[in-house]
């Protein structure tokens, strides 16, 4: 477990650039739930993301000659800003790699946040493989690493949110939701929690695809996953941390796995209803209540909004997967007569008057009696749904329910 003195000795190192964020009651929210919903707006640091506090604690601990040799990270993200931020603020130099299929949003923006300081590699083509090049550089340029979560120093600096939590808030913390991607804010926060506030339930959330921290307290060992859903990026690893593990397993009340589709859904509610923009890994712990309902309500219940480093081009695939999660949008294959008017009929006799056709996909060939199409139809209500299906057997429509077949949903339509 990593001493309380160290995530104080973390606080007074990083004041200087970190922001103490505010913890805001939402009302929308403390109303759906019947409960008392406190936000801890970590999207508004600097880099807009905690992860700032961990890099930064990490960067200034290392010695002059560590400084002088130059860091080295591997991130997609938001630890890449992190870093580059502090050594633009602490003037060391730090290479950074990142996969090639970074988008160039995030590469800019590191370029932003380092000044010149942040020299950025781009390899492999996912995080994985950057990481492996990024420590074989460290190695041989005798570089210092910075983890992006499974390292004291960074657990310390990401565990200063919990000191300002206890400070912040106006009475005991009933439910803390926390999400979990390497597990280093979960640890950070928890080490705090456990000896100030023990009391405190600490819910740990992740992405539904990228199970690691659920998986491995289930085992009772850390466990690589050979699959995951890297949607949220910010959250999305095979593994999480050997150290965070060690912590974690004795600190989290429970994991919850959030469904990408959901998360989704929080975002654009967040946006519509708050005017609150969050990448999918800061919309996680918000998406988990709906899941303790019954436990947090009459509770003082905070949710930590972790990030807001959002790409505006996801916003399409945001609203899809929102739209399937929520049972409004649906795909068939279906099997239409070769005939004029085919089409019309099906529109007439199997839509309702407010169903929508999204998307459809048709090539019309010789000498067939039928022929496939994609189609995609958007709801209104979600049990309009049961009515389509009902039509489509009524009238011995041949098709394919794609939102159940994943891998040919993928296939056709992804």
């Amino acid at each position: 477990m990593i001493l309380l003195e160290k995530v104080a000795q973390a606080r007074d190192r990083i004041k200087s650039v970190a922001v103490h964020t505010p913890l805001v009651k939402n009302e929308n929210l403390s109303e759906a739930f019947s409960a008392q919903v406190w936000l801890k707006r970590e999207d508004l640091q600097p880099v807009r993301s905690y992860k700032l506090r961990g890099a930064y604690n990490k960067i200034v601990s290392l010695t002059n000659e560590e400084q002088q040799k130059g860091v080295v990270c591997a991130s997609a993200g938001n630890h890449a800003q992190g870093v580059a931020f502090a050594c633009n603020k602490l003037d060391i130099q730090a290479t950074i790699f990142m996969p090639v299929t970074t988008p160039q949003q995030k590469i800019k923006q590191v370029k932003l946040f380092g000044r010149g300081k942040a020299e950025i590699v781009l390899k492999g083509d996912t995080f994985d493989e950057a990481f492996y090049e990024a420590r074989k550089f460290c190695e041989s340029k005798q570089a210092v690493f910075i983890h992006p979560f499974d390292d004291e120093e960074v657990i310390a600096g990401q565990g200063t949110i919990g000191l300002e939590l206890l400070e912040s808030a106006n009475k005991p913390i009933d439910y803390l939701f926390v999400p979990i991607g390497g597990g280093g804010l979960a640890a950070g926060i928890g080490t705090v929690f456990s000896k100030l506030s023990p009391k405190t339930k600490i819910i740990g959330v992740e992405p539904a695809g990228a199970a690691s921290m659920k998986t491995s307290m289930k085992n009772g060992v850390n466990t690589t996953l050979e699959h995951i859903d890297k949607f949220v990026d910010g959250a999305a690893v095979k593994r999480v941390g050997d150290k965070t593990f060690a912590i974690c397993k004795e600190i989290l009340h429970d994991v919850v796995l959030a469904p990408e589709g959901k998360i989704c859904s929080t975002i654009l509610q967040l946006y519509n209803e708050e005017a609150i923009v969050v990448e999918p890994a800061g919309a996680l712990t918000i998406s988990a209540l709906d899941f303790y309902k019954d436990e947090i309500k009459g509770k003082n219940v905070v949710c930590i909004v972790s990030g807001s480093n959002n790409d505006i081009t996801r916003t399409e695939e945001i609203k899809e997967r929102s739209l399937l999660y929520e049972g409004l949008k649906h795909y068939f294959i279906v099997n239409f007569p070769q005939r004029p008017g085919a089409l019309k009929e099906f529109v007439n006799n199997v839509l309702g008057p407010d169903d929508d056709i999204t998307y459809f996909q048709f090539s019309k060939k010789n000498n067939r009696e039928s022929g496939p199409a994609v189609v995609g139809i958007e709801l209104k209500n979600q049990n309009d749904f049961v009515k389509i299906k009902q039509q489509l057997k009524q009238r011995k429509i041949s098709y394919q329910y794609l939102n159940e077949k994943a891998d040919l949903f993928t296939h056709l339509i992804l």
